[in-house]
């Protein structure tokens, strides 16, 4: 009973902040262009992504240690063309509610849907915190191969995720993400916050971390 009435004010909000973007993103509220996707291969989006930065929804405010795990829920043409009806993409995602590693550890899975015809490469996806939401998921940048950054958009731009493939990104990079969030996709970027990732031995053995998505040189003591 708990869990399910966690459920239904989780899609109360869900619904609500849905409705309040797409009231947003009408043409008579903005005269912003549609935002431009990177077609890349949806392999190589799987795996582990940290939220490095946040333009955030109500569960983001004061997260921290955040972390997405993307896995792919076929491997064959054949599957590929069953999923119209099931999902495509297992989305892992968990975070301390506050302050890293003491606060609560919470989580929020998600479904994710490839839009359009060839699965295997888009820009495009929809994601599902819970039946029958589905919300865009843009992905806007990313590097060669998805082995560095993405940044993840949405329609109205009230969000967006910059996320890194280890807990920490080098300064020039976040710096080159975030200008082309505002000079090449019309983002303001007021509310944008650094998501804290402060990691430790213990803690990355808790979370189902490997070394090398955690490397040693960026681990700390409590």
């Amino acid at each position: 009973p708990h869990q399910e009435r966690g459920n239904k004010a989780t899609r109360t909000t869900l619904e609500k902040q849905q409705h309040r973007t797409t009231m947003g993103n009408s043409a008579s509220a903005s005269n912003l262009p549609a935002l431009q996707t990177t077609a890349v291969s949806t392999a190589d989006m799987m795996g582990t992504w940290f939220v490095i930065a946040v333009k955030p929804t109500i569960f983001e405010k004061t997260c921290s240690n955040a972390v997405e795990k993307y896995s792919l829920m076929w491997d064959s043409d054949d599957d590929k063309k069953k999923t119209s009806s099931k999902f495509d993409i297992n989305i892992d995602f968990q975070y301390n509610s506050d302050e890293p590693i003491e606060s609560k550890l919470k989580a929020l899975p998600q479904k994710g849907w490839v839009q359009g015809e060839d699965k295997t490469v888009s820009g495009d996806w929809k994601v599902s915190p819970l039946y029958p939401i589905k919300m865009p998921f843009l992905i806007l940048e990313a590097d060669k191969n998805c082995k560095d950054y993405t940044v993840i958009g949405y329609p109205s731009r009230d969000y967006c995720w910059i996320m890194s493939r280890k807990p920490v990104m080098k300064e020039s990079t976040y710096n080159m993400l975030t200008e082309k969030l505002t000079k090449e996709h019309q983002y303001d970027l007021e509310g944008l916050r650094k998501v804290p990732q402060k990691w430790t031995k213990e803690e990355r053995e808790k979370r189902g971390l490997t070394v090398e998505e955690v490397p040693n040189s960026v681990l700390t003591t409590k």
